[in-house]
């Protein structure tokens, strides 16, 4: 089962953009849990401690224990909206869950033996990761943390599909997904493009060349040219007796 984490959370009654703002800039963070057969809440929670909670990667796979007051309920991560281009959390979707209800997680997939698989130690090949995380369903204390896949084995243009996941036990996949069965993980080799480069100065001293013989060409003939001009200009003209 995943780790647990605990979130102090207040009650908040007041709704819309407008409080959501002016809770923000309190360091707040709105929040709302549903689910379990019950009536949404509203909720909130300190952005600090909140965004410290989020650096632990399990964080967003783990039960959270939702506290407020003297009672807890346990939840879990279902959508966390952040700033585009600030640290900051702006709102948070918890779901509720029960001990005998299964729910469904995204869960992060962990690629072992990456530097050791075979494919890339003796092939020099390159992993490409086709899939980082897989949506499963389990009960809630069945969660895992993350699923672990070993690629130590796996050899130049070869790779992994989604059947090659060992699940823990308590957990399945979709229907859908066993029977499309996508591959999750290859290793190819790296292929480099080498472009032959045009060499400029040969080029621009070939255009060089046949300009140079063009005008020697229309000199040539310009002499030329002048050359039957003195000559027609040369003629004596005839003298008066």
């Amino acid at each position: 089962m995943s780790e647990e984490f605990n979130l102090i959370a207040e009650m908040r009654d007041d709704q819309g953009k407008g409080a959501s703002r002016r809770l923000r800039r309190q360091g707040k963070v709105p929040a709302i849990i549903y689910g379990a057969g019950r009536e949404p809440r509203s909720l909130m929670f300190d952005h600090n401690k909140v965004l410290q909670q989020l650096e632990d990667p399990s964080f967003y796979s783990s039960i959270l224990n939702i506290k407020v007051g003297d009672k807890s309920r346990a939840a879990i991560v279902k959508d966390i909206q952040r700033h585009p281009a600030k640290q900051r959390i702006l709102h948070i979707d918890l779901q509720r869950i029960v001990e005998d209800e299964k729910i469904k997680m995204q869960i992060p997939i962990h690629y072992l033996g990456e530097e050791e698989a075979v494919g890339v130690k003796l092939g020099g090949g390159s992993v490409s990761k086709l899939m980082t995380e897989l949506e499963i369903s389990c009960l809630p204390k069945d969660l895992p943390e993350f699923l672990e896949v070993d690629i130590s084995e796996l050899e130049l243009d070869q790779m992994l599909n989604v059947s090659d996941i060992k699940l823990p036990e308590g957990t399945e996949i979709s229907d859908l997904m066993i029977e499309q069965n996508p591959a999750i993980v290859s290793i190819h080799e790296i292929k480099e493009i080498i472009e032959e480069e045009v060499e400029d100065e040969d080029t621009e001293g070939d255009t060089e060349a046949e300009g140079d013989g063009a005008s020697d060409s229309t000199e040539q003939d310009q002499k030329e040219e002048q050359g039957k001009s003195d000559g027609d200009s040369g003629e004596e003209t005839p003298k008066d007796d």
